[in-house]
């Protein structure tokens, strides 16, 4: 087939089109980051190859340099970079600049708004890449040959960014990727070799690859001198990779911009960790804490983990063996000594080595958020909004750091009666009242219904504080938290209430004989709701209700079940227990309730009220409702 005849043109995904309109629109305050991110493909392109060559020498064709090179033409108003990496095929082409192969996109592309600065944010967070030459390109030329093809091998694409792109075969001599933008006319300053260089220096400074630019002539040196026949090029950057260089040397500056480049993020991280470790492993490890969480957080199938190197040599993207799953949000590199060069996600799965490394670095993230709430509130408030609900799986899976997860957790509670959750548990003990032994805590599906719930009733009566519990994950994350600082918890909407040495004995002796009062009342009630509750008895736990319900100790809660059921699980049925606060006007009335039949409409109307008001399902609403009118109709007449 001729190189001709394999020309065509192709439409581009749908989510290609609408994410280039929504990019030039949103991000062309920060347009300039367009040159960070293809500088970052294009120091990656290096990197692979340099690993693939480890087993094929070949591959780099006698030129074993890898570079980036920036050449600017102010007279076409256009920019050229190129690098000697890995390059690609024609089917890489079109999978890697036609398509978005990420888990989650359309939920992500749902998400965005139309306003400018909000979206912006999202479309850092997702990852632009390449197409980020379209905010001031009007149109981006790709030539491309994979290492070790045949130099007829190579593939051009272009595209003006429009919905469509041609692909078509041509020759190159070198290995690699060129990318040509030819600029928007009033794109002028980036073909401008002053601008370029102060962007590579404030970008791209810090990255291992040389990016190179031509050599300025000096007027006075150019007189009477002879023009070289091919332009010299020096290197822009310092290219030293900045985790191998002392804390000291780095500025703060300098770790945010790389921050970006590992994580293609345009927000600054809120906080990193720097370590060369020597011994028995040696190691240095550079982590960052992102300030957004990322949109494919909760995906399975979403890229994670840390990049690898081995003395330098770049192995691998994310090497997720490095740190537990509920970690996963950390972005930055490892460089270890000691793994081999030819070392693959098998080897890292079972390498005893890792193992060690992983403990380690589990240890120094956490020592780094415990630093970041103890000595920056704000910022640790900013990162728990963001990434709280991951870290709450952290004491069922590591149980080793069980106690340090749990100083870094946060959350609502009856003292602050807001929705932030920014009450620590050190902070809840210190707060404990005299006599108080035990954590308590409640969950509900949501924050109104957990701060109305009936079962807060006495605690607000004695000043105990509650922690409220809204978030899915919190009843799991309760059955693995059994005690923190020597206190128990207490879920109060399960078992029997026991308030400990805060109860006086005046106070037993009241509920005592209150409840004998209702006795043959709650008799009654038993066994006409049999069918519906597990139990009825009497609950010192309300003040102002007539009537709550509760689960027995070690049950699963409705939030649990939901998730057990979403899940596919198919669960046993649960009956709740029907507690009745015998002081109340209600209460009263049902005990002296002498008609069957009343009595009867009245326990049920009591206890469909509260299962309500903990937020639970009906199983016959209508009947609730008719039950209801009659009472009415009753009252009225």
């Amino acid at each position: 087939m001729s190189t001709e005849a394999q020309k065509e043109t192709l439409g581009f995904q749908t989510e290609v089109k609408q994410l280039l309109h929504l990019m030039i629109h949103s991000l062309y305050s920060n347009k300039e980051i367009f040159l960070r991110e293809l500088i970052s493909n294009a120091s990656d392109a290096c990197d692979k190859l340099r690993y693939n060559a480890l087993e094929n020498d070949a591959l780099y064709e006698g030129q074993s340099e890898l570079q980036v090179k920036i050449t600017a033409n102010p007279e076409n108003n256009s920019l050229t970079i190129s690098d000697s990496g890995v390059g690609m095929t024609r089917q890489d082409v079109i999978e890697h600049l036609g398509t978005i192969a990420k888990s989650g996109t359309a939920e992500f592309l749902g998400q965005l708004t139309g306003d400018q600065k909000k979206d912006s944010q999202l479309i850092g967070q997702f990852g632009v890449g390449f197409y980020s030459s379209f905010i001031v390109a009007d149109e981006v030329e790709v030539v491309t040959r994979k290492a070790g093809a045949a130099t007829d091998e190579a593939v051009r694409w272009v595209s003006k960014g429009d919905g469509e792109f041609t692909i078509e075969n041509v020759e190159k001599a070198e290995r690699g990727t060129s990318i040509t933008l030819h600029l928007k006319a009033d794109e002028k300053e980036f073909s401008e070799d002053f601008r370029l260089r102060n962007l590579i220096r404030k970008y791209s400074d810090h990255i291992a690859v040389s990016v190179l630019m031509e050599k300025q002539q000096m007027a006075e040196d150019a007189e009477g001198e002879e023009k070289p026949d091919a332009p010299e090029f020096e290197a822009v950057n310092e290219a030293k990779a900045l985790w191998t260089r002392s804390r000291t040397e780095v500025s703060d500056e300098e770790y945010q911009e790389f921050y970006k480049h590992v994580s293609h993020d345009f927000s600054d991280s809120l906080a990193w960790s720097h370590n060369k470790v020597e011994g028995k492993l040696e190691y240095t490890s550079l982590l960052f804490l992102p300030g957004k969480a990322p949109f494919d957080l909760y995906h399975r199938e979403a890229s994670r983990g840390l990049k690898l190197y081995v003395q330098r040599v770049f192995i691998m993207d994310d090497a997720e063996q490095f740190l537990p799953l509920y970690l996963r949000f950390i972005k930055g590199v490892v460089d270890s000594n000691d793994l081999s060069l030819n070392v693959s996600r098998e080897i890292l799965q079972q390498d005893p080595n890792i193992t060690s490394m992983k403990s380690a670095l589990t240890k120094r993230v956490l020592d780094m958020l415990n630093k970041l709430a103890k000595n920056e509130v704000e910022k640790y408030q900013t990162f728990w909004n963001e990434f709280g609900s991951v870290i709450k799986e952290g004491p069922g899976e590591d149980f080793s750091n069980k106690e340090k997860i749990s100083k870094l957790l946060r959350f609502a509670s009856t003292q602050a009666g807001t929705e932030t959750e920014n009450v620590a548990l050190t902070d809840y003990v210190a707060r404990m009242q005299e006599g108080q032994d035990k954590i308590y805590y409640l969950t509900a599906e949501n924050f109104n219904t957990a701060k109305n719930s009936p079962h807060l009733e006495i605690f607000r009566k004695k000043g105990i504080e509650v922690l409220l519990l809204t978030d899915r994950i919190d009843e799991w994350l309760m059955s693995h938290l059994t005690e923190f600082d020597g206190k128990s918890f207490q879920d109060v909407a399960k078992g029997e209430l026991d308030l400990g040495d805060t109860e006086s004995e005046e106070d037993k002796k009241a509920q005592d004989e209150a409840a004998e009062k209702v006795e043959g009342m709650v008799e009654r009630a038993k066994e006409l709701l049999k069918e519906q509750v597990e139990d009825v008895r009497v609950t010192h736990r309300l003040t102002d209700s007539p009537a709550c319900v509760v689960l027995n100790d070690g049950e699963m809660g409705e939030q649990m079940r939901q998730i057990m059921a979403a899940a596919g699980q198919e669960m046993p049925e649960s009956k709740p227990v029907l507690e009745l606060n015998p002081t109340h006007p209600l209460i009263l009335k049902l005990d002296q309730e002498q008609d069957e039949d009343r009595f009867g409409e009245l326990a049920r109307i009591i206890l469909d009220q509260a299962m309500l008001a903990e937020g639970r399902q009906l199983n016959d609403a209508a009947a609730y409702v008719q039950r209801l009118n009659r009472l009415l109709l009753d009252l009225a007449s």
